[in-house]
C-alpha cells in the first residue's frame, strides 16, 4: 500500500513538471535543514507537509485572538489575524492557479506568513521593537519571528524542520512596502537566509526578495488582501465614510472590499502571465499606492483608533521587566515558566538570552492572554474572606 502511494507522488510530481509554469517552485525541490527519511520516502508532497506543520503549530493556534489593525474593540464582525491568513491563501491561491504556479508553496507561505505576529497588531510590534532595543537584543520584526516560532520554538525548541522556500517567503513577506513589480531571488541556501535575517535585523527597512515566484505572489496578496478589507472595518466602525475615497481610488478600483480585490487580483493575474515576474499595470498601481496612503492617513493613524496604545505600551514594559527578572531569578511559577519554558530543549535556553526569551514569550501572547497576565500581575483581584 505504502509503495502504491508511494507511485502516486511520482505522478503527482510528474505533473507538476508537465502542468506548472517554467517559473513555478516544483515540490521535490524543497530544501530542510535535517533530513527525514519519512518525508522523502512517504507519499506526501514537501510543501503539502510544510502546510500541514504550520496549521498544527501552537503558533498557528494563537492566530485566534490577535489583532488584525482594531484591537480592544468589541465588534464581532472586525477582523482578525486569523480571518486575514485565510484570505491571503485564498488570494494567493486563485493567482497561482492562473499564473500556473505551485498552490501546496502558496498556502503555506500564506498561512504562516503572519506568524510572528505579537499581540496588538503593528502597535504591538513598535511597542515591543523598542522594549527589545532598550534591552540590547535589537529591533523586533514579526517577519523575522515567524521564522523564530517554526524554526526554532516550537516542538520544544527542535523546530518544524520547514523547507527553505517556505521559512524564505514567510521572511520576505513586507505586505506594507509598497511593490508594484516583484521578481524573484532565486539562487538562495540556508547559509544565504541566514544573511538575510542579519540583515533585516540590522536595516529593517531592508527589501528582502523571496527566492521563489511564489513568495513573490504571496508578498502582494498580503496587500491585497488587507487594503480594502481593513477600509470596509473602518466604515463599520464609523472613522471614515465610503465617499471619503479619493476619486482617483474609486474610478480604477472601485469603493467595495469585494470590488477592490477582484480589481487588483485580476489586474495582477493580466500582467504577469507567463513572466518570471509579478506587477500590475501602471494605472491600477498608482490607485493602489493612493489608496495605501489613504487607508495609513484615514485609518491607521486615526487618533480614535490609538485612544488605549499608551496603556499597552506601559503594561507591556511592565510584563517585560517583570518576566525578565523571572528568568534572571529562575522564578518557576512564573507565567514565563509555567507556559512557555518549561517544556524548551536545551538547546533554546543555550542559544537564547533572558530578554530574547521575554520577547519571544511576550510575541506568542494572544491579546486577551497579555491582558489576562496584566490583570493577574498587577492589578489583583480583592480576595473575599468568608466571616467565622
Amino acid at each position: 500500500m505504502a509503495s502504491d502511494l508511494r507511485t502516486l507522488r511520482d505522478q503527482l510530481e510528474r505533473r507538476e513538471d508537465e502542468e506548472l509554469s517554467p517559473y513555478a517552485a516544483r515540490s521535490r525541490q524543497a530544501i530542510r535543514r535535517r533530513y527525514e527519511e519519512k518525508i522523502d520516502f512517504g507519499h506526501r508532497q514537501n510543501y503539502a507537509i510544510d502546510t500541514d506543520r504550520i496549521l498544527h503549530s501552537r503558533a498557528y493556534t494563537r492566530y485566534i485572538d490577535k489583532t488584525q489593525v482594531f484591537y480592544l474593540i468589541d465588534h464581532e464582525h472586525i477582523s482578525h489575524r486569523v480571518l486575514h491568513v485565510q484570505l491571503v491563501s485564498k488570494i494567493a491561491r486563485t493567482i497561482g492557479r492562473y499564473l500556473r504556479l505551485n498552490e501546496d508553496l502558496l498556502e503555506a507561505i500564506a498561512l504562516g506568513h503572519d506568524i510572528g505576529h505579537p499581540p496588538f497588531g503593528h502597535d504591538g510590534e513598535a511597542i515591543l521593537s523598542r522594549l527589545c532595543q532598550e534591552h540590547g537584543i535589537g529591533p523586533f520584526l514579526h517577519s523575522v519571528q515567524g521564522v523564530r516560532f517554526l524554526d526554532e520554538i516550537e516542538k520544544k525548541g527542535r523546530g518544524l524542520n520547514l523547507s527553505l522556500q517556505v521559512l524564505d517567503g514567510i521572511l520576505c513577506h513586507d505586505g506594507e512596502m509598497h511593490l508594484e513589480r516583484l521578481a524573484p531571488d532565486r539562487e538562495k541556501n540556508f547559509a544565504d537566509f541566514t544573511r538575510e535575517i542579519e540583515l533585516k535585523q540590522s536595516d529593517p527597512g531592508q527589501n528582502l526578495k523571496p527566492m521563489t515566484l511564489e513568495g513573490c505572489v504571496v508578498r502582494l496578496a498580503d496587500t491585497i488582501s488587507y487594503i480594502g478589507r481593513d477600509l470596509e472595518d473602518a466604515i463599520l466602525l464609523k472613522l471614515i465614510r465610503r465617499q471619503d475615497l479619493p476619486s482617483l481610488v474609486q474610478d480604477r478600483l472601485g469603493q467595495t472590499n469585494g470590488t477592490i480585490v477582484y480589481t487588483l487580483v485580476t489586474d495582477l493575474i493580466s500582467n504577469s502571465m507567463n513572466k518570471n515576474y509579478v506587477c500590475y499595470s501602471r494605472e491600477v498601481g498608482e490607485a493602489l499606492r493612493c489608496l495605501k496612503e489613504f487607508n495609513y492617513r484615514y485609518i491607521y493613524q486615526d487618533s480614535r483608533i490609538k485612544a488605549q496604545t499608551a496603556k499597552i505600551e506601559s503594561l507591556c514594559g511592565a510584563l517585560f521587566c517583570r518576566f525578565l527578572q523571572d528568568v534572571k531569578q529562575n522564578r518557576q511559577d512564573s507565567p514565563i515558566w509555567v507556559d512557555f519554558l518549561l517544556n524548551m530543549e536545551d538547546r533554546y535556553f543555550h542559544n537564547h538570552q533572558p530578554a530574547q526569551m521575554v520577547r519571544d514569550f511576550l510575541a506568542s501572547m494572544t491579546d486577551a492572554y497579555f491582558l489576562r497576565q496584566s490583570q493577574e500581575l498587577f492589578f489583583p483581584r480583592n480576595i473575599v474572606v468568608p466571616f467565622a
